[in-house]
Parts: C-alpha cells; structure tokens; sequence
C-alpha cells in the first residue's frame, strides 16, 4: 500500500488534480462523441485550448488550497 501512495503522491500529489483532470478528459470525450466527428478527422485547436484552460483552473484551485493553509 505505501508503494501505491507513494507513485500516486508522485504523479498526481493532490487527489483535486487528478478528479480535475478526469473530468475535463470526459468532457473532451463526451464533446466528441456527441459532435460526431470520425475518428479520422484530427482534432480540433479548441480542445487543446479547453484542455489548456481546465488545467490552469485545476491548478489554480489547488494552489487556493494550499495557500489558504491550515489557519
């Protein structure tokens, strides 16, 4: 169990990043599948950016987090 913790502690560090990843990832997904694009056509500059802006919101709001501390 503390090997399991210690690469999620590593890769993810915050479980609020991760579920923030996680749901802008299915978002992208759903927006896909809903669009009807085929899965020859390349994707579009916009997810990307979506992608871009969901983990700056993500990271900001950990680092609210933080910053706020145990006061």
């Amino acid at each position: 169990m503390k090997v399991i913790k210690a690469i999620y502690n590593f890769l993810v560090g915050d479980m609020i990043i991760l579920v923030g990843i996680c749901i802008a990832v299915v978002v992208l997904a759903l927006i896909t599948i809903i669009g009807g694009y085929s899965p020859q056509k390349p994707l579009s500059p916009a997810y990307g950016i979506i992608l871009i802006v969901a983990t700056l919101g993500v990271l900001t709001a950990t680092l609210a987090r933080e910053a706020r501390g145990k006061r």
